[in-house]
């Protein structure tokens, strides 16, 4: 069956540009009304509203840190004064600073774990809440990350942010069924996201993907469609799941250790 969100409501944290762009983008396609967060007001967060308007959508920009759980509380009630409910809500923002641990600077390693961690507590936190209010359920989405289980060098900040946050989303899960609300979790491998240039130039991109046994990287749009299928209210009875979308990466990183 298709997917048709057409009566919900989602949020997306993180949304300027890849995995979480292409989330708002994937679940405007299937219907829903969207709610993206953006860290400021710029080129990428200006763009992908001018993408989810194209879709034909009702879009509600929402800028803050969610870092700052007053902030998101904040974003949440925007969406709730805006379009009357909340439905949906998917904690993709996250942080990363890769150096080793023993020399990292403390405040970077500190703001990876406040976005990547805290910002997903806080947004499930004051989703959940407006859930329970509703009275009517709903799902609640983590994106987590290879990292959770495969300690990369030179990311310990956010290995134990994503650790962290696949145990949270598991505790929620538990905590949040009698109110019918559905917490799971979305494991991309590496994808190719502006995010991840940061790190590498368009010839290690493709030196990394040989390696993998794909072949290559994850496209953002094929962790999108996975995020739909998971917050589709017709799958309710996926619950406390955890859905690993990345070409046997996690595989092949075993293999090699």
């Amino acid at each position: 069956m298709p997917t048709n969100l057409s009566n919900n409501v989602a949020l997306v944290t993180g949304a300027s540009r890849g995995i979480g762009r292409a989330i708002a983008l994937e679940l405007a396609s299937a219907g829903a009304t969207i709610a993206v967060n953006c860290l400021c007001e710029d080129d990428e967060s200006r763009e992908t509203e001018q993408l989810l308007r194209a879709a034909g959508r009702n879009v509600l920009l929402c800028y803050g840190d969610v870092a700052d759980h007053e902030q998101v509380e904040a974003n949440v009630a925007a969406v709730v004064e805006t379009f009357g409910r909340l439905d949906v809500a998917v904690a993709n923002a996250a942080s990363s600073v890769r150096e080793p641990f023993h020399s990292a600077e403390l405040s970077a390693f500190r703001r990876t774990v406040d976005v990547t961690l805290w910002g997903a507590v806080h947004l499930f936190r004051a989703a959940a809440n407006q859930m329970i209010r509703q009275g009517t359920g709903g799902a609640l989405l983590a994106i987590s990350s290879p990292h959770a289980f495969i300690p990369v060098a030179g990311a310990m900040a956010y290995n134990m942010a994503k650790a962290a946050v696949d145990q949270m989303a598991r505790t929620a899960a538990v905590e949040l069924a009698e109110h019918r609300i559905r917490v799971n979790i979305l494991t991309p491998g590496w994808t190719d996201t502006p995010g991840e240039r940061r790190y590498r130039d368009d010839n290690e991109i493709a030196k990394l993907g040989e390696a993998l046994l794909w072949k290559r990287l994850a496209r953002p749009e094929e962790i999108a469609r996975a995020a739909v299928y998971l917050c589709d209210p017709a799958n309710q009875y996926i619950n406390g799941s955890t859905l690993v979308v990345d070409g046997g990466q996690s595989l092949w990183a075993r293999s090699t250790t």
